[in-house]
């Protein structure tokens, strides 16, 4: 009853202030709902990574726009593994609907704020901020009277808040919660570098060039009483339309920090993964276990990343990739003074042709694959009749650093109906492999024991099938 409560009120709200912004813009004479240098989630940000230095919309005084992203699927996926393990029965089935809300407002020229907050989604069940920033494009609003200033603005941007991190490119492709417009396909990449931290970025635009720069303080989770470095973290590219039917786009990043405190940059993403119980063990939650089909490589403690991602698009066939290396520990690694980083790599390749008069229908498909060293690990067999507190201890096991693999095939087809609403159907299909290694943690366990590496349920793992989803953006 609280919870539709906080539902109730949160959607009362959103009435109210939608209600005042358009009495408000129709007291001006016009249903505007644009603004200066943004990115929008409807089909107009398909293709749009960051925001331009193209002023494209006057400033004719404050104005809030209220919006929103909703989504749910439809998924028919099965699993399988060697049997060591037992998975979840999972059956087809409509997923969690997922939502978001959107407050964006124009506070003066060149001057805008954005605010999101999850209403549904699979890890909470309460609505909560994801994030929001204050993003500068010029200083006129400062009366400086400067030429100086005004050429610098010309070719800056600064963002500011607890926000989206700019590393890489894949981020502005992938599902966010309940926004899935910009995403063909339904999932994101296995090795998904997300993160929300406080931080401030600077980025210089001209002719087609870019850089950006950024300084985040690494928690995904605020406080004073956690320790931890801060993160740098930059990219450099070049974004040119060549002519009318040829857009070429290459960026590099680079994300780094030596002590993280409680953040990590694929275990950002809270809101979970569109494959929903995949790979399970019995009596698991899709909240308990919300990244299925996801890895994390547990760089907790310190972390160096690179990506590089081209970008072509001719008439409407466009290639997107994605290279990646990251090199990090633990902070159990970095605590037994292990000096030597592990590494993982991840490739992504997408091929869509987009076609009709907008470009209102694709077809896709996607591979994606992704290896690397997971951190040893070790513990205890429980006896599970022995009640806590007593010695239920009844032997140890042990797994040394090992190399795995996981590999992602997709295909989809989508249609905008209209620029806010889209569907989309396909199929997915992802194995693992070299996790064999985890199965001895488990086969040597004494009779009756319980424990083991988790990762043993994932020996000659699989999971395919389809899925079917809706999405409305505005």
């Amino acid at each position: 009853m609280k919870s539709l409560y906080k539902i109730t009120g949160v959607f009362a709200l959103l009435l109210t202030m939608l209600a005042g912004n358009v009495m408000a813009q129709k007291i001006n004479g016009v249903f505007d709902r644009d603004m200066q240098y943004m990115r929008y989630n409807d089909q107009r940000g398909v293709n749009v990574f960051e925001t331009t230095k193209e002023d494209t919309v006057g400033f004719d005084g404050m104005k809030v726009r209220v919006g929103a992203d909703f989504a749910l699927q439809m998924q028919g996926l099965g699993h399988s593994n060697s049997g060591a393990v037992a998975l979840a029965e999972i059956h087809p089935g409509v997923n969690l609907p997922t939502a978001n809300l959107n407050i964006d407002a124009q506070l003066a020229d060149g001057v805008r704020v954005h605010l999101q907050t999850y209403l549904s989604s699979r890890h909470h069940n309460d609505a909560w901020v994801m994030g929001g920033y204050l993003q500068i494009d010029n200083l006129n609003f400062l009366n400086l009277n400067s030429q100086l200033a005004d050429n610098l603005m010309d070719v800056l941007t600064i963002k500011i808040g607890q926000m989206e991190l700019n590393y890489g490119d894949q981020h502005f492709r992938r599902t966010n919660n309940a926004y899935a417009l910009g995403n063909a396909f339904m999932g994101n990449t296995i090795m998904d570098a997300f993160a929300t931290e406080m931080a401030m970025e600077v980025m210089a635009q001209k002719n087609g060039f870019l850089a950006v720069g950024g300084l985040s303080n690494g928690k995904l989770n605020q406080g004073v009483t956690s320790t931890g470095n801060w993160s740098v973290y930059g990219k450099i590219g070049v974004d040119k339309q060549i002519n009318d039917d040829l857009r070429a786009r290459l960026t590099g990043s680079v994300y780094h920090n030596s002590n993280l405190a409680n953040s990590n940059l694929y275990a950002g993403d809270r809101a979970g993964s569109r494959f929903y119980s995949v790979m399970d063990v019995p009596g698991h939650s899709p909240t308990s276990s919300f990244r299925n089909g996801r890895v994390n490589p547990d760089f907790t403690g310190n972390i160096t990343a690179f990506m590089i991602n081209p970008f072509v698009k001719f008439k409407g066939l466009e290639f997107f990739g994605t290279y990646e290396v990251s090199n990090g520990a633990s902070k159990g690694e970095m605590a037994a003074d292990n000096s030597e980083t592990r590494q993982w790599n991840q490739l992504n390749a997408e091929l869509i042709y987009r076609f009709g008069k907008n470009e209102q229908f694709y077809v896709g498909g996607k591979y994606n694959t992704a290896w690397g060293t997971n951190s040893a690990q070790s513990g205890n067999y429980i006896d599970p009749t022995i009640p806590d507190g007593q010695d239920n201890v009844v032997g140890t096991w042990d797994v040394a650093q090992a190399s795995v693999r996981q590999n992602r095939l997709e295909v989809a087809a989508g249609w905008y109906m209209t620029r806010n609403v889209m569907m989309k159907a396909g199929y997915v299909m992802q194995t693992y492999e070299g996790y064999d290694v985890y199965n001895a943690s488990v086969t040597g366990a004494p009779e009756g024991a319980v424990g083991g590496s988790v990762d043993a349920i994932y020996e000659d793992g699989k999971f395919n099938g389809f899925m079917i989803e809706a999405a409305i953006s505005f």
